[in-house]
């Protein structure tokens, strides 16, 4: 006769241990968290940039020079983000142009201070995501040099975005300032434009040719809309499209290539 098997003995259950382990490794990162946050909510970091050998000299040196951009700058948005307080000291233009005691002692030789016309590092400062942007395939070259931050925007008085708040212009004035072919007036015009160039473009950078926001015909598809009339037929604008979707964009198959406004056709052909 087999012996009846002995009874393993009881064990303490690892899970409350875990459970109380887990619940203290919770409440520690909320404390730190709510630590981390109550220690920075008043405080604001800015990273001016350097001229090396500089020191700084405080924006009524500037405005001795100046004395024009001193004036207006009140009215700039810029000047709304002006930090207060004792660590803001003397820091007014030369958050962006850098310390200036090079610049006023020489008499304002060049490549004493820092000039963001020339170089947007000092904007990409507080715009850090626009880098990015200005990286990508298709871009405005500002990182070659060849256009600055200030043709597009007001650094010094107004709104930084030309165009913006009551100005008696629109922002797509500064747009066709330079592409002065898409101006106008078209005796057949693209209702797209009254709504904006950054209704199709992106002004900084895009991933796609001209700037565009949608590489493909799904650009257009976000106004005009399409529908399926019958099974394999598709229909834009209650014209049946399908035999020219294969052809490629629309813009680029044949069919809408004056996409800014035409003269001579309705349908936006040349």
């Amino acid at each position: 006769m087999n012996p009846s098997p002995t009874a393993a003995p009881d064990r303490p259950n690892p899970r409350p241990h875990l459970r109380a382990l887990a619940a203290l490794a919770v409440a520690l990162v909320a404390t730190l968290f709510a630590v981390s946050c109550a220690t920075t909510q008043n405080r604001t970091v800015v990273m001016p940039p350097t001229v090396g050998g500089a020191t700084y000299a405080g924006s009524e040196a500037c405005s001795q020079c100046h004395e024009t951009y001193t004036k207006q700058f009140p009215s700039a948005s810029h000047a709304k983000l002006i930090a207060r307080g004792t660590n803001a000291v003397n820091v007014g233009c030369e958050s962006c142009h850098g310390p200036g005691s090079a610049h006023v002692e020489s008499g304002g030789a060049a490549r004493t201070i820092v000039n963001p016309g020339r170089n947007p590092e000092s904007c990409f400062t507080c715009h850090s995501n626009l880098r990015g942007q200005f990286n990508l395939p298709n871009h405005h070259p500002v990182m070659e040099g060849r256009l600055g931050c200030a043709a597009c925007h007001n650094p010094h008085k107004g709104d930084a975005m030309r165009g913006g708040g009551t100005a008696m212009m629109s922002a797509s004035d500064v747009c066709i300032s330079c592409h002065k072919a898409q101006r106008g007036p078209h005796v057949f015009e693209h209702e797209a434009l009254r709504e904006g160039c950054t209704t199709c473009h992106l002004p900084h950078g895009s991933v796609n040719q001209r700037l565009l926001t949608q590489r493909s015909a799904v650009l257009c598809l976000k106004c005009h809309f399409q529908q399926q009339a019958a099974p394999g037929r598709i229909a834009i604008g209650a014209i049946d499209h399908t035999p020219f979707l294969s052809r490629g964009t629309c813009w680029t198959a044949g069919c809408h290539e004056a996409v800014h406004g035409s003269q001579v056709s309705n349908s936006l052909r040349f």
